[in-house]
């Protein structure tokens, strides 16, 4: 004779919608954050990045390479372009 255990169904929890607001506030504050350097960085750059034409050197083109290396990369990165591609 075969005995079957009666199976009980587990009750069904509801799940209860995940709020986002953490996210979004921490998504807006990385948003701020973005938009406050490159207001900046215009700034600097619309100011020719606080030089004198007349004592331009290599050290000040070199220093615009490394913010163009870092900038591109960043660039890069959001638009998924070169080495991001």
């Amino acid at each position: 004779m075969v005995f079957e255990k009666e199976h009980k169904a587990m009750p069904v929890k509801s799940k209860k919608p995940v709020s986002n607001d953490k996210v979004i506030d921490e998504f807006l504050a990385k948003k701020a954050e973005i938009d406050l350097m490159l207001e900046r960085l215009k700034s600097l750059s619309d100011d020719h990045f606080e030089t004198n034409p007349e004592s331009l050197n290599w050290g000040h083109v070199s220093q615009l390479d490394g913010y163009t290396q870092l900038l591109k990369q960043v660039s890069d990165q959001a638009f998924q372009e070169g080495e991001y591609a």
